[in-house]
This record gives structure tokens, sequence and C-alpha cells, in this order.
């Protein structure tokens, strides 16, 4: 039997203890997981620089070398967002609907864990905690499978959390990490049905495709993240430079880091030459169209070293890296169809003081987060308040958005009759 089998076999196990374990038992599980977080710092730390270490050697890009790092206020950081889920209000047990039917038989509609969650992520340690303490929160078990590239930092964070769950009481498999690197071990997780009740994936686009076509157990789809910028021709143009500025390169590895720019024909001819001057600063290089290229040699850029001529492919494409794709376009129905065809439904923005534009952009952009006037970087569970999140579901059935506790519950109903009997 595979690893990956015996841990989904262990934490469904668990997953049945946990089930019913009160809100302040599993609270208590999660600040006991924080505080040996806390605790294990030098341990992460240094198995986190052999992660770095490696990652290095073989080339990884700064951005994805950004993603793997952890230092002490990183840890700082898990550590604070999985207090904060262990202080949120629990979501097992709410009613969420009821009535008395025709029959007379009263019927409750209540919160319930969905069981066993599965995550399969990348070079991204923090994912560790913050998937075993939501799932906590939610009354679920977790299975882990992080990538090689974070292989020692996931292992120590889990290994401190599982230290942590286990002295509160509960289960230490309420919380399994997959060790192999074997990626076998992965596509047997994705077909553990009736042991797996979700797979997760968070990572590049490689990643969610493998899942979401070859898992037989149910899969949410997260993370591929080509966000845009519509700059409208009512913009201040001064904030549009601010807004992308951060959206791009505060952290370019991230899922909510835009990859394009729209200009709005009207006002392109005065703002292209800012944009292009701030990425000469910015160290960004531009893919641009016509205009956008005329505006790099105006401007004393130089071609294939700060500016490139973009192709059909960098509309679609999520770089991850210090490369933004600039394109100019007649108005506001375009950028909505560009932002409709090429995104991934993940985050979206318009700059605009027109308040009917900035309207009609919120209405008609299908993502799971559309902004007026702010930063994409703001899709994120702990800047909407969730604590963590285990994941930014860029799908529309069951969840969207950053997903907290409250994603990884689904229903039951409770019928309570007098003996009725239907005819």
């Amino acid at each position: 039997m595979s690893e990956a089998i015996d841990k989904a076999r262990a934490a469904h196990g668990a997953s049945v203890v946990l089930a019913q374990a009160s809100a302040s038992m599993r609270s208590k599980a999660i600040l006991a997981a924080a505080n040996a977080v806390s605790e294990s710092r030098s341990v992460i730390l240094e198995a986190n620089g052999r992660d770095m270490e490696r990652g290095s050697k073989v080339g990884m890009p700064g951005p994805l070398l950004d993603r793997l790092m952890l230092d002490e206020a990183r840890i700082d950081g898990i550590v604070a967002g999985m207090r904060e889920v262990a202080s949120q209000a629990d979501p097992i047990g709410e009613v969420v609907g009821g009535r008395t039917l025709a029959s007379g038989i009263r019927l409750t509609q209540v919160r319930v864990p969905l069981g066993v969650v599965a995550m399969v992520y990348e070079a991204r340690p923090n994912v560790t905690a913050d998937a075993i303490c939501l799932a906590l929160r939610s009354g679920n078990a977790v299975v882990l499978r992080g990538g090689s590239a974070a292989h020692d930092s996931c292992e120590a964070i889990a290994q401190a959390c599982r230290e942590g769950i286990a002295s509160a009481g509960l289960p230490l498999d309420c919380a399994c990490i997959i060790g192999s690197s074997d990626r076998a071990e992965t596509l047997e997780l994705m077909h553990a049905n009736g042991l797996v009740d979700v797979l997760i994936p968070r990572g590049g686009h490689s990643l969610i495709r493998t899942c979401v076509e070859q898992a037989t157990v149910p899969v949410i789809q997260t993370g591929e993240g080509n966000c845009h910028v519509y700059v409208h021709s009512s913009a201040d143009l001064d904030m549009a430079i601010s807004i992308i500025e951060n959206a791009k390169t505060q952290r370019p590895g991230v899922c909510n880091a835009i990859e394009t720019v729209l200009v709005d024909e009207d006002v392109a001819g005065e703002f292209l030459p800012s944009l292009v001057r701030a990425c000469l600063t910015w160290g960004v290089m531009v893919h641009g169209d016509q205009a956008a290229l005329a505006a790099c040699v105006e401007n004393g850029l130089n071609e294939n070293s700060e500016y490139v001529a973009a192709t059909e492919d960098d509309w679609a494409r999520e770089y991850d890296s210090l490369d933004l794709a600039v394109h100019v376009v007649p108005g506001i129905d375009a950028a909505i169809e560009h932002i409709n065809r090429f995104g991934t439904q993940h985050s979206e923005c318009i700059v605009a003081r027109d308040v009917n534009a900035a309207e009609a952009f919120l209405a008609r952009v299908d993502a799971a987060a559309v902004y007026v006037n702010a930063s994409t970087r703001f899709t994120d569970g702990g800047m909407f308040g969730l604590g963590a999140e285990i994941g930014i579901s860029t799908q529309k059935l069951h969840a969207r958005g950053p997903m907290g506790a409250f994603a990884l519950t689904t229903t039951k109903c409770l019928l309570r009759g007098d003996g009725q009997v239907r005819a």
C-alpha cells in the first residue's frame, strides 16, 4: 500500500473523532499547534534554509524563492494567523435554515465537516500551517502533499503542529503529511475515493491542470492568477501608477499579482510614458503592443532588455516574475471582453473616477474578486478577515475566492417527525 493511501486512511479514522470534538477542544488544538510552531521556529528556519539552498542551486527564480522563504517575521505571521483562526466563530453545527414541512416533519439544516481534505501544493510552506488550522476549525482531518522544493520546511511545520494537536487531546492523524517525493503518491491521493472527500491543489498551472483532469475525487480549483488592472479614461493616473506598482512588484510570484495592464486609448498618450518610465524604475520588463512599444522607444528604453513586443501568448500568461503585458484598448467594453477572455477568474481591477464605469466593471467582469481603485494584492484570506486561507477558489461551485473555515463545510438536513409515513 502506498504512503498516500496509508495517510488518507489514518486521516479518515481521525476525522470521525474530530467531527465529534467540541468547538473549544478544536480551538485548544489550534492554539497548541500555533504555540508548537512558534516554539519550533529554530528547527523550522533551519529546515527552510536547506530548502532555500537547494532552490538556489537549481536556479529557482527570485519570486519563487521569495514564496519559499521563511524568516522570523513570516513565522510570526503564520502563528498570528493560526491564533486568529482559533478565535473565530465555529462553523460546525451552525443552523443555516429550517422549516416545518407540509408533512409536519421539522427540518433543520446545519453545517457539518466535509471529512478529509487533501492538499497538494508547491513551494509554499505557510500553506502547511494554514491548512491544518483551518481544517481543525472546520472539523476536518487533512492530508498534506507539499512540493519537493519545500519538503523540509513543510515537514518541520507539520511535525510541530501534530505535536501540538496531540498535546491538546485530539488524534495525531488529524493532520497527516506525505513525506515521499515520488509523484506516484500524488496520483494515489487524487484517486483515494472513499478516503478523501475533497482535493485542493495550490500551485502553478501544470499542477492545477493535472489535478483537475486526472483526479477522481472532487477537486476545488484554485490559484491561477492572470490578473489585470484596467486604466479607464476617467482614472486618476497617479493612483493608477501606485496601484500597478503595488500589484506587480510587491510580490510578483504570488497569484494575486497582476500580469497585464489595459490602458484606455483616450489616456494612452498621457499615461503610457509615465507607465514605461515607472517600469524601468521598478525593474519590470514591458511586453507591449504597438502603442506601448512606441512609448518605450520614445522614453529611451532598450529593446530586449527593458521591453519586448507582446504576442497573443502574453495576454494569457501568468508570469510570476517582474514582467508586465501592456495593451491599449478602445474602451471599457473591449477591456471587459479582454479580461473575460484571457483572465483566470481570480482578481481584476479598474482604476476610474467615473462611477458608472466602475459599476459596469463590477457587474460584468467574471472573477472571484473585482476591485475599483485598489490593488489586487488584497485578495488574501488574512486581508479578508479569514485569519488564513486554504486557497483562493477560481471556480463557481461550492466556494469562490479566499477559502476559510466556512468553505470547508457542507450541510446536513436533520428531520424530526412524529411517526409520519409518505402516502
